[in-house]
């Protein structure tokens, strides 16, 4: 028996001719309750991710159907909550996993190309006062522009003979470098660094470094952990704090600082794909880490519209690769005495 060419086509699904579509799911039909638990977000969030990609999802062609930009978010949706292409959530909205898999790019690709419209650093003096001033309240650490560290997201080996990707635990991964406001807000986010490159090696090669060496505010820093060295932009604790000031220091650094990791925790819990329960993102490098960059992207995003990021439930502890580098203190001597005079004039 002669199976219609459609059943076939995947692209037949996903590009049409006009802007016909198939629409076999529709938001109105089903309750927020529903949408949030198979994927990831309430109804209003959805309709805004259409308005946001829909001309994107949009791209005609000769063919005679496609799947709606609404559509192709559900699925995409789905996929970053869960972490895998079940049978069931295609189902649900009528297509093939084929198809699941093909809106995932798409979707991905058009968050990644808004990236910058949604990932960077204030600009305006009010906006970079106010980006202190939430941090100097959480521990009383003044003049801090975010906090950076990095955090390692599995994905299947590019092939037997390149170990560049392979982390300090023998598996591969990219090494993430992400910056973030005293709220969970993403300022900075790298997602494409080789598993095998330390901390440190990430940020010496980051265009984050370019952008705070020859751009960015001369009157503030970021916070990193001891796997950085200090610079005048990066204040890192202190090896063997000695004094009380350098004590307290420490205390404020520390609980400053804990705002990334527990915005890295909230984005695994809401991202399934990343946190490694359903097994490593099965994509190359270059594909793991727009999908990585593109849940960067929707995390901020729920933020904006008051999804807040700690209003997810924890998500069980992920092992990272334990960094190995030598306690020792930085070498600039500017670097130290502007670290000595804040230890000076607001620990002592």
């Amino acid at each position: 028996m002669a199976v219609p060419i459609a059943v076939l086509d995947c692209d037949l699904l996903l590009y049409g001719r006009g802007h016909r579509t198939l629409d076999r799911f529709k938001l109105e039909d089903v309750t927020d309750e529903y949408l949030v638990s198979t994927y990831g977000f309430p109804r209003q969030f959805i309709y805004y991710l259409v308005d946001l990609l829909g001309a994107s999802l949009s791209r005609p062609t000769q063919r005679s159907r496609a799947i709606s930009p609404e559509t192709q978010i559900l699925a995409a949706l789905g996929f970053y909550t869960s972490g895998s292409f079940q049978t069931r959530m295609g189902d649900a909205i009528g297509i093939s996993q084929a198809s699941m898999s093909r809106c995932v790019a798409n979707v991905t690709e058009a968050l990644v190309e808004r990236a910058s419209q949604f990932i960077h650093f204030p600009e305006d003096e009010t906006a970079v006062q106010s980006l202190k001033d939430d941090f100097y309240g959480l521990a009383g650490m003044p003049g801090v522009l975010g906090v950076v560290d990095c955090t390692h997201v599995t994905i299947k080996a590019p092939n037997a003979e390149d170990l560049s990707y392979v982390n300090r635990k023998g598996l591969h991964s990219l090494n993430c470098l992400m910056v973030c406001d005293a709220r969970g807000v993403l300022l900075s986010a790298e997602t494409h660094w080789p598993g095998s490159l330390p901390d440190c090696t990430v940020l010496q090669r980051a265009a984050l470094t370019n952008q705070f060496e020859t751009e960015l505010h001369k009157d503030g820093w970021l916070l990193g952990d001891s796997s950085f060295f200090l610079r005048t932009w990066l204040m890192t604790p202190l090896h063997i704090p000695e004094t009380p000031a350098e004590y307290r220091y420490n205390m404020a650094h520390s609980a400053t600082h804990n705002v990334i990791e527990r915005t890295f925790r909230t984005i695994r819990s809401r991202f399934r794909c990343l946190d490694g329960s359903k097994g490593t993102l099965q994509y190359s490098p270059e594909k793991s880490s727009h999908i990585i960059l593109a849940c960067c992207v929707l995390h901020n995003i729920s933020l904006e519209h008051g999804l807040d990021v700690w209003s997810s439930p924890a998500a069980g502890h992920v092992e990272q690769p334990e960094e190995e580098y030598e306690q020792m203190e930085s070498m600039d001597s500017e670097a130290c005495r502007i670290r000595q005079e804040l230890l000076l004039t607001h620990f002592s």
